[in-house]
Protein backbone atom coordinates (compact mmCIF):
# COMPACT_ATOMS: atom_id res chain seq x y z
CA UNK A 1 0.00 0.00 0.00
CA UNK A 2 1.29 3.39 -0.91
CA UNK A 3 0.08 6.70 0.37
CA UNK A 4 0.81 10.31 0.18
CA UNK A 5 1.00 12.65 3.08
CA UNK A 6 0.33 16.26 2.36
CA UNK A 7 1.63 19.05 4.47
CA UNK A 8 0.24 22.55 4.57
CA UNK A 9 2.39 25.12 2.79
CA UNK A 10 4.82 26.91 5.07
CA UNK A 11 3.47 30.14 6.47
CA UNK A 12 4.95 33.31 5.08
CA UNK A 13 4.30 35.08 8.38
CA UNK A 14 6.94 34.66 11.06
CA UNK A 15 5.65 33.31 14.38
CA UNK A 16 4.55 35.90 16.88
CA UNK A 17 7.19 36.66 19.48
CA UNK A 18 6.60 35.20 22.92
CA UNK A 19 5.62 37.70 25.60
CA UNK A 20 8.40 38.73 27.96
CA UNK A 21 8.81 36.72 31.13
CA UNK A 22 8.82 40.00 33.07
CA UNK A 23 6.47 42.92 32.52
CA UNK A 24 8.32 46.20 32.95
CA UNK A 25 6.64 48.95 34.89
CA UNK A 26 6.95 52.65 35.56
CA UNK A 27 10.34 53.24 37.15
CA UNK A 28 8.79 53.86 40.59
CA UNK A 29 6.92 50.54 40.72
CA UNK A 30 8.52 47.07 40.48
CA UNK A 31 8.51 44.92 37.36
CA UNK A 32 6.31 41.84 37.63
CA UNK A 33 7.35 38.33 36.62
CA UNK A 34 4.58 36.39 34.88
CA UNK A 35 5.58 33.19 36.65
CA UNK A 36 5.05 34.95 39.99
CA UNK A 37 1.54 36.01 38.93
CA UNK A 38 0.83 32.47 37.74
CA UNK A 39 1.95 31.00 41.09
CA UNK A 40 0.27 33.57 43.36
CA UNK A 41 -2.98 33.42 41.41
CA UNK A 42 -2.90 29.64 40.96
CA UNK A 43 -3.31 30.14 37.22
CA UNK A 44 -2.64 26.97 35.27
CA UNK A 45 -1.27 26.47 31.76
CA UNK A 46 -4.73 26.64 30.14
CA UNK A 47 -4.17 30.41 30.22
CA UNK A 48 -1.67 31.30 27.52
CA UNK A 49 1.39 33.39 28.27
CA UNK A 50 0.06 36.10 25.95
CA UNK A 51 -3.26 36.32 27.79
CA UNK A 52 -1.51 36.30 31.17
CA UNK A 53 0.80 39.12 30.03
CA UNK A 54 -2.19 41.19 28.88
CA UNK A 55 -4.12 40.67 32.11
CA UNK A 56 -1.03 41.41 34.20
CA UNK A 57 -0.32 44.63 32.32
CA UNK A 58 -3.93 45.78 32.79
CA UNK A 59 -3.71 44.94 36.50
CA UNK A 60 -0.47 46.91 36.86
CA UNK A 61 -2.08 49.95 35.24
CA UNK A 62 -5.05 49.69 37.62
CA UNK A 63 -2.94 49.33 40.77
CA UNK A 64 -0.58 52.13 39.67
CA UNK A 65 -3.62 54.40 39.20
CA UNK A 66 -5.06 53.44 42.60
CA UNK A 67 -1.74 54.28 44.27
CA UNK A 68 -1.04 57.52 42.34
CA UNK A 69 -1.91 59.97 45.14
CA UNK A 70 -0.13 57.82 47.75
CA UNK A 71 2.90 57.63 45.47
CA UNK A 72 2.98 61.44 45.13
CA UNK A 73 3.05 61.79 48.92
CA UNK A 74 5.86 59.25 49.24
CA UNK A 75 7.85 60.97 46.48
CA UNK A 76 7.41 64.29 48.31
CA UNK A 77 8.93 62.57 51.35
CA UNK A 78 11.93 61.55 49.23
CA UNK A 79 11.10 57.93 48.29
CA UNK A 80 12.53 57.11 44.86
CA UNK A 81 10.64 53.82 44.46
CA UNK A 82 7.96 51.68 46.08
CA UNK A 83 10.67 49.68 47.78
CA UNK A 84 12.27 52.86 49.13
CA UNK A 85 8.99 54.05 50.69
CA UNK A 86 8.86 53.49 54.46
CA UNK A 87 7.61 49.99 55.22
CA UNK A 88 8.35 47.01 57.38
CA UNK A 89 10.12 43.93 56.10
CA UNK A 90 8.64 40.47 56.38
CA UNK A 91 10.25 37.23 55.18
CA UNK A 92 13.01 39.34 53.66
CA UNK A 93 10.56 41.32 51.52
CA UNK A 94 9.46 44.92 51.67
CA UNK A 95 5.81 44.95 52.82
CA UNK A 96 4.72 47.41 50.11
CA UNK A 97 6.36 45.43 47.30
CA UNK A 98 4.80 42.22 48.61
CA UNK A 99 1.33 43.80 48.72
CA UNK A 100 1.82 45.40 45.29
CA UNK A 101 2.61 42.01 43.71
CA UNK A 102 -0.35 40.48 45.53
CA UNK A 103 -2.71 43.19 44.26
CA UNK A 104 -1.49 42.83 40.66
CA UNK A 105 -1.84 39.04 40.77
CA UNK A 106 -5.37 39.28 42.21
CA UNK A 107 -6.59 41.80 39.63
CA UNK A 108 -4.99 39.81 36.80
CA UNK A 109 -6.72 36.66 38.05
CA UNK A 110 -10.07 38.49 38.24
CA UNK A 111 -9.75 39.54 34.60
CA UNK A 112 -8.78 36.05 33.52
CA UNK A 113 -11.67 34.46 35.41
CA UNK A 114 -14.08 36.82 33.66
CA UNK A 115 -12.60 35.91 30.29
CA UNK A 116 -12.70 32.18 30.92
CA UNK A 117 -16.23 31.89 32.28
CA UNK A 118 -16.57 28.20 31.47
CA UNK A 119 -13.06 27.41 32.64
CA UNK A 120 -13.89 27.01 36.30
CA UNK A 121 -17.59 26.19 36.49
CA UNK A 122 -19.28 23.10 37.86
CA UNK A 123 -22.05 21.30 35.95
CA UNK A 124 -24.60 23.58 37.60
CA UNK A 125 -22.81 26.63 36.19
CA UNK A 126 -21.59 27.83 39.56
CA UNK A 127 -17.96 28.69 40.31
CA UNK A 128 -15.98 25.60 41.34
CA UNK A 129 -14.97 27.28 44.58
CA UNK A 130 -15.31 30.67 46.18
CA UNK A 131 -11.71 31.55 45.31
CA UNK A 132 -12.60 31.04 41.63
CA UNK A 133 -14.95 34.02 41.57
CA UNK A 134 -13.73 37.22 39.86
CA UNK A 135 -15.34 39.18 42.70
CA UNK A 136 -13.29 37.32 45.32
CA UNK A 137 -10.08 37.91 43.37
CA UNK A 138 -10.95 41.58 42.92
CA UNK A 139 -11.66 41.90 46.66
CA UNK A 140 -8.22 40.43 47.45
CA UNK A 141 -6.66 43.02 45.15
CA UNK A 142 -8.57 45.87 46.80
CA UNK A 143 -7.50 44.62 50.23
CA UNK A 144 -3.84 44.63 49.20
CA UNK A 145 -4.12 48.17 47.80
CA UNK A 146 -5.91 49.40 50.93
CA UNK A 147 -3.22 47.78 53.09
CA UNK A 148 -0.54 49.76 51.22
CA UNK A 149 -2.59 52.95 51.63
CA UNK A 150 -3.06 52.23 55.35
CA UNK A 151 -6.84 52.36 55.06
CA UNK A 152 -9.44 50.08 56.59
CA UNK A 153 -10.75 47.32 54.38
CA UNK A 154 -14.41 48.14 55.03
CA UNK A 155 -16.43 51.24 55.74
CA UNK A 156 -19.24 50.73 58.20
CA UNK A 157 -21.79 53.27 59.40
CA UNK A 158 -24.46 52.90 62.01
CA UNK A 159 -27.88 53.96 60.83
Amino acid sequence: MTGFVTLPPPSADPPAPAPPATITNEPWFPAIQLETVRLIGRIDSAVTAERLAEATTAAMLLVNKDLAAWRALREAEGATSLEAAPATTIAGQNRNVFLYRRAVAAFAKAELLEGYVDYDLTKAGEPAGEDRSPDVARRAGRHAVRDILGRARATVELI
